[in-house]
């Protein structure tokens, strides 16, 4: 058997005799490569292996490998055929104790999503414009300089009130529970925010804490979640009302956008503007039109007695027809009597009754038309322009006689008539409507 026989069968052992496992111990000798592939060794109290991770998985890391690091590995375990060194290859890499903070963020998550705190039916909606904001993070954080910031620029005249706490450390889950316990007591925001920054798994633990969930879980104030990076995820995360994926993310989504609605603001003026236009222009015409049929008063009299005469006259000449043919009928009605030789005086008290019922006939016909006449001069009364003037109304007219309908029309030291019902006087205007306006009045 050859040394490379040898060396690849004894690979090919080792790869196929270990399953992919963790091994635990402290980098050494850490070298990364123009390549981007690492190499280095993992050593304990009494033991070292070499160790080597190529470019791609190297590239997912979220921490950056170096001397004297305690750290936890997924490797295969495999030989350096051309060296026959003893090798691990690695596949991932981890800070060392995160598998056990791992297993303890599991199953604290599978507790509480079976008793209920992750359900979307328990979540509460944000209010879209919140009387105010309140932050529950360190004072020195960076992530609070976010947030302010973000919230300054989208709707600066929200107040913003700060429950100072702790985020990093072993009293910081105790603290975050009481600022979250104060904001929830003084009822004076509508919105809460709990946010920090970035970190490893350890610095963001405090809101894995089962305390921190459940405080957020049981406040009445709906909650956000900003803690950490995108690819960050906390047990707070699921039991707040909403998760954000940064602290900036968290302020944007508590607060509406200033800008946007002084847009839509200025869209629906002009939308509003645009139908009281169209509102405006319809009434206009509709108004033109009225006026145009609108007929005055004094044209209605004088069309109105130019009716009066048309029918006194027809009703003159009906009755002087009627008079003619009746007397008519009478002529022929002697001339037959004439030609019949009747008795005289009989005939002539006949004529005579006739001649009195044609009188009474007609003047009664008479009287009943000047009865109708004075009715309508009766009707037609009101609309006389004297009778206007004597109720207390006066027609204010300019020296050539235009009528003068609106006090807009008049200007200051113009001259105008004002008739009255028994006489005309003319004035002087001193100030007009328009020089009001001018004047502010």
């Amino acid at each position: 058997m050859s040394v490379t026989q040898l060396n690849r069968d004894v690979r090919m052992l080792l790869e196929t005799g270990f399953p992919s496992l963790w091994v635990a111990g402290e980098i050494s000798n850490f070298k990364r490569y123009d390549s981007g592939h690492c190499y280095f060794s993992l050593k304990d109290a009494n033991a070292q292996v070499r160790c080597v991770m190529f470019r791609g998985r190297a590239a997912l890391l979220d921490f950056a490998p170096r001397e004297g690091l305690q750290v936890e590995v997924r490797a295969v375990v495999s030989l350096y055929e051309a060296r026959g060194d003893f090798q691990l290859t690695i596949e991932a890499m981890r800070m060392a104790g995160q598998g056990a903070l791992f297993e303890r963020f599991e199953a604290l998550k599978k507790q509480l999503a079976s008793e209920g705190l992750f359900a979307s039916e328990r979540k509460q909606a944000l209010p879209h414009f919140p009387r105010a904001i309140g932050i529950v993070t360190s004072p020195a954080a960076a992530a609070l300089r976010d947030v302010l910031s973000t919230l300054a620029r989208r709707m600066p005249n929200i107040p913003v009130i700060l429950y100072p706490t702790a985020v990093q450390g072993a009293d910081a889950p105790a603290q975050i529970v009481r600022a979250i316990g104060l904001a929830a007591a003084r009822q004076e925001v509508d919105t809460l925010i709990v946010c920090r920054g970035g970190g490893s798994l350890e610095d963001l633990w405090s809101f894995n804490e089962e305390i921190v969930a459940r405080a957020i879980a049981a406040c009445p104030i709906p909650t956000v979640s900003g803690v950490g990076h995108e690819t960050d995820f906390t047990i707070a995360d699921f039991v707040a009302d909403v998760r954000a994926p940064t602290p900036t993310a968290a302020a944007e989504l508590v607060s509406p956008n200033r800008h946007e609605l002084l847009g839509r603001l200025a869209q629906l003026k002009q939308r509003q503007a645009r139908v009281m236009q169209y509102h405006l222009q319809q009434h206009m015409q509709k108004l033109d039109q009225i006026s145009r049929r609108l007929v005055h008063p004094g044209q209605r009299l004088v069309q109105q007695k130019r009716d009066v005469s048309q029918k006194s006259r027809q009703l003159q000449q009906q009755f002087h027809f009627i008079l003619s043919r009746q007397q008519q009928n009478m002529a022929r009605l002697s001339l037959r009597l004439a030609h019949l030789k009747p008795e005289t005086i009989s005939a002539r008290q006949a004529l005579h009754q006739r001649q009195q019922r044609l009188q009474r006939s007609m003047w009664q016909g008479l009287e009943r038309q000047q009865h109708r006449l004075q009715q309508a001069q009766l009707q037609l009364a009101p609309w006389d322009p004297q009778q206007v003037l004597a109720r207390g109304y006066a027609l204010v007219t300019r020296p050539s006689g235009d009528l003068v309908r609106l006090a807009t029309d008049v200007r200051a030291g113009e001259m105008l008539n004002v008739r009255f019902s028994d006489e005309t006087i003319a004035v002087e205007v001193r100030q007009g409507i328009q020089q009001q306006t001018e004047l502010g009045l």
